[in-house]
């Protein structure tokens, strides 16, 4: 690195050694200059050496030094520390030998299918139309003809050398015209024998095959002459064989088109190297084919991020002179934030044509095990394991949210095991082909009766919540290691631990509810945090991914997002993670065209680009008929689909007033475990099991936290929690005066 203030330094130190003649100082002082140099070296590496009489201007200063004297910030004379050879092969990325295309074989089969379609095609195409291009090439064949025999005239006369000769006559240049009149006799003379010679050896070989060979032979010899008279003949706007298959017309991707869009993107730093001659983008590898599209990686500026490249993809794509669908710039993880990935795709990723879903027509699933469910730019598909998480879908109206959790739910319905339970809060019935079919539980609406019928579900899942809990705390260590659920599990039926799958669409119905929100929120908390280690599992689809539609304590431990369009960064991040949109993971980048494009961030480490599969109400009805079949087959068909309604007097139940019928107006406060026991008295379908910690959150919805109550126990004060009876009283009157003036 050079200093600023090295040109200054530089004429000084050059005059100071030119004023001494031959080694002498000012003084007439012989001075070894060899000696002086390795002086001033050491001098600039070590602050403590001394100069001598010759100064260095590269050494270091205090305040009080002589403010002419200037601190070098690098060591010209020091060699720049670094990694050795085999530390930079330690810290090398190897590239993979294989394509991933050639090591899938899934992607192997679907690119030899796709090529073997392709060809046939073409040569059916071709074929079928082979008596039209023979039609053509005979009718173009007069003309074909009379250009040949023109052409070869025009050669014998030797008419190219025309020009020439006219031009010597305008100069009237006698002796370069006789020169080339000369030439150009010589030229006829050769190609008038030339010419005679090729139709005299034309016409025997014409005349021999028509005597001598068979009748085959003649129509090949006739056929091939007038095809070659017709190609001759033919016009250039008019061609004789059309295109079987419209190639897309996409321009191969250069590191000049690439710098060009860069440099159309308004960025400083790029504008101002590009200014100055210089590329404002270092390739750190070749431009090169990945998959249906072109692959460029480097690094931006110093102070440019990937996301200064991504909120600009818009003009990005101008750049390009791509779709937006096609241009999607990306962020290496295990990178600095300004090594850029930036793909181009032949065709739009909404348009481009997908592989069929491989769990269209047939097929089941292991919830436990990894599912494709969509594909990426490149077309390749994505995996998503549904167990042991909870999920979250974000999207402004009409993008495609609703279709992605009904896809989410019919994988969920494949697996026999699977417990479904389905709430369309929109009430359109879009989950009601799989609701219908295969459903423990389902509603579609939101109206008072499906609320209702939604809160006592809720509170059973509750209640199945904490039964698998205790299930999974009394099994041997050996068949249940790691204290959740496994697939081995799920399959024994007498332990209870099947899958469980919850999907609710608009959920800010239900939280935003009046009179059951903060218990829906509450118990939903509970099914988020500890539900997927017991193998329940709560998808939530929401248009209003906000603080009130959907709660912090919910988002917040997801595990699965996936968001679609959204308007701004206050939803992206409310649906992907705090600081998504900051490390470049923007679903605000999506145009209204990219229906059902989303980010996935849950399945692995990094953020994906994921398109969803589309499944319509009629291949979803077909879909969810196949798993109710398989379920019936095995006996496990339940619930709503089998007709059945839910028992009301399972959770008929008001706790505040069961509360107050077992704690007397004698009893202002009472310990939580004796309330626990007294409930269990009154109605042991209901209370059964329940613990002071599932009172408290049973009260917590009703806004009545616990309290710590002192007993005096064989002479001593023992404090515990427990409730106070008036603020049992105060909560009721409080619900009772909302609900009349309801």
């Amino acid at each position: 690195m050079k200093h600023p203030d090295d040109d200054h330094e530089l004429a000084p130190r050059l005059e100071a050694e030119m004023s001494t003649t031959h080694g002498l100082t000012s003084d007439g002082t012989v001075v070894d200059l060899d000696k002086a140099r390795s002086a001033r070296t050491e001098s600039a590496l070590d602050p403590s050496v001394d100069s001598g009489p010759i100064e260095s201007s590269s050494a270091p200063v205090t305040e009080s030094a002589d403010p002419d004297q200037r601190l070098m910030v690098d060591q010209p004379t020091v060699k720049a520390a670094g990694p050795g050879y085999l530390g930079r092969l330690m810290g090398s990325r190897r590239r993979e030998m294989i394509p991933v295309w050639l090591r899938s074989t899934a992607e192997l089969k679907t690119a030899t299918a796709w090529v073997a379609r392709h060809y046939a095609h073409a040569a059916g195409y071709h074929a079928l139309r082979s008596p039209v291009y023979a039609a053509r090439l005979a009718l173009q064949a007069p003309v074909g003809a009379a250009r040949f025999t023109g052409a070869t005239m025009r050669w014998v006369a030797d008419t190219e050398g025309e020009p020439v000769r006219l031009a010597a006559v305008r100069r009237e240049d006698a002796a370069e015209y006789l020169k080339l009149s000369r030439q150009r006799d010589g030229r006829v003379r050769l190609r008038t024998l030339v010419a005679a010679l090729a139709m005299f050896t034309g016409l025997g070989s014409a005349l021999a095959i028509y005597v001598l060979a068979p009748a085959w032979l003649h129509a090949l010899s006739v056929g091939a002459l007038v095809m070659a008279l017709g190609c001759v003949g033919r016009k250039a706007d008019a061609p004789v064989i059309h295109r079987s298959v419209d190639m897309p017309k996409a321009v191969k991707l250069t590191s000049d088109i690439v710098l060009r869009a860069l440099g159309s993107l308004g960025i400083p730093a790029i504008n101002q190297a590009q200014g100055k001659g210089r590329d404002g983008f270092e390739f750190t590898a070749p431009i090169t084919r990945d998959g249906p599209g072109w692959r460029a990686e480097g690094n931006l500026p110093y102070g440019v991020t990937v996301t200064d490249v991504i909120e600009r993809r818009d003009r990005l794509a101008s750049g390009l002179r791509r779709p937006l669908g096609c241009v999607w710039p990306e962020a290496v993880p295990d990178e600095h934030t300004g090594h850029l990935v930036l793909w181009v795709g032949d065709q739009d990723m909404s348009k481009a044509k997908k592989p069929v879903w491989p769990l269209m027509k047939s097929g089941s699933v292991d919830l436990f095990k990894p599912v494709a469910y969509g594909t990426d730019q490149r077309g390749r598909w994505v995996d998503l394991t549904l167990m042991y998480v909870a999920g979250v879908i974000g999207a402004i109206p009409r993008m495609g949210k609703t279709f992605l959790l009904r896809l989410l739910t019919l994988i969920a319905a494949l697996d026999p095991r699977a417990e479904l339970h389905t709430y369309d809060m929109k009430g359109t019935g879009d989950l009601d082909p799989v609701g219908d079919a295969v459903s423990h539980r389902h509603a579609a609406g939101d109206d008072d009766e499906v609320i209702e019928y939604m809160i006592r579900d809720f509170r059973e899942l509750r209640e199945e919540l904490r039964r698998r809990t205790k299930v999974i705390r009394s099994l041997p260590r050996d068949v249940c290691p790691e204290s959740k659920v496994t697939s081995a599990l799920a399959d024994k039926r007498s332990l209870g631990l099947h899958p469980i799958v919850i999907s609710v669409d608009e959920c800010q119905v239900p939280f935003e509810h009046p009179k059951y929100g903060k218990e829906f929120e509450e118990i939903a908390t509970d099914l988020v945090k500890r539900g997927p280690a017991t193998g329940i599992v709560l998808l939530l689809a929401t248009q209003r991914p906000d603080a009130k539609s959907l709660p912090t304590a919910i988002s917040a431990n997801a595990s699965l997002r996936m968001c679609l369009k959204v308007m701004g960064q206050l939803e992206n991040d409310m649906v992907l993670g705090t600081s998504a949109y900051k490390r470049g993971v923007r679903a605000t980048m999506f145009a209204w065209a990219d229906k059902g494009i989303h980010y996935l961030v849950g399945e692995g480490s990094d953020a994906r680009i994921v398109y969803g599969v589309f499944v319509d109400a009629p291949q979803a009805a077909a879909i969810a008929a196949r798993a109710r079949k398989a379920r019936e087959a095995r006996g496990l068909l339940s619930g709503h689909a089998l007709g059945e309604a839910p028992e009301p007097t399972a959770n008929a139940y008001d706790l505040l007033a069961d509360i107050l019928a077992v704690v007397t107006a004698k009893e202002p406060k009472l310990w939580s475990e004796t309330v626990v026991a007294r409930l269990a008295e009154l109605r042991p379908e209901v209370y059964d099991g329940w613990d002071p910690d599932a009172l408290a959150a049973a009260l917590k919805p009703h806004g009545i936290a616990t309290i710590q109550v002192g007993r005096r126990v064989k002479g001593k004060v023992v404090n515990r929690r427990g409730i106070d009876r008036s603020h049992i009283t105060t909560a009721i009157a409080e619900r009772d005066g909302k609900r009349d003036a309801g």
